[in-house]
């Protein structure tokens, strides 16, 4: 069962936290515009809002939680109701997808990244959005995430751990990319799918 509880009931919040740090929000999107390069046909997985579908062009998303979609949707955004472990669309769908701050909310990650690896076009790519927990604000956020309204339901992962999940699940040449506002504590993860299977 996904974990919407925390954002349904604390949308305005989440969004809040954007408008508060604009530093950081700014860094995370140019860094994940470097790493998109010019792909357009893309997939937010955990659309939430659409902070990071907005600027990069993505206008599809999944998101199980009504209060995000709503959300989304006033920015002119279609996200669909659905999970990251069961995506509502065909095969090779997409250039790239994006889960920015997903994987530590579903229920199953390698069933997750199957189901990305699934729908993404060959020659594609995922990129995987993430608080490396190895990294000190990673640490702190799970030292604390009892007192979080948003990840304390959280399961938080390394970058590496996060690597081999995506190799089981078929994706190749994986690399990460820190984002400097957050000492790389937020990490970006880029893997491809295999041109042949």
């Amino acid at each position: 069962m996904a974990k919407t509880e925390s954002f349904d009931l604390n949308g305005n919040e989440y969004e809040q936290w954007f408008e508060k740090n604009p530093l950081i929000y700014a860094d995370e999107v140019q860094t994940l515009k470097r790493l998109v390069e010019k792909n357009i046909n893309g997939l937010d997985i955990g659309m939430g809002s659409g902070r990071f579908a907005l600027p990069l062009g993505i206008k599809i998303g999944v998101e199980p939680s009504q209060v995000m979609r709503n959300i989304a949707i006033t920015k002119g955004l279609h996200p669909i109701k659905g999970r990251a472990e069961k995506l509502p669309f065909n095969d090779e769908t997409f250039e790239f997808a994006i889960m920015i701050t997903v994987i530590c909310f579903v229920d199953d990650p390698l069933k997750a990244l199957k189901e990305a690896y699934r729908v993404i076009c060959k020659n594609g790519f995922l990129i995987i959005g993430i608080v490396d927990k190895n990294s000190l604000l990673g640490q702190m956020y799970e030292a604390d995430k009892n007192k979080s309204r948003f990840y304390s339901k959280a399961t938080f992962y390394s970058v590496q751990e996060i690597m081999t999940l995506a190799q089981k699940a078929g994706f190749f040449n994986c690399s990460s990319t820190g984002v400097a506002m957050t000492n790389k504590a937020f990490t970006f993860i880029k893997c491809f799918k295999l041109t042949e299977e």
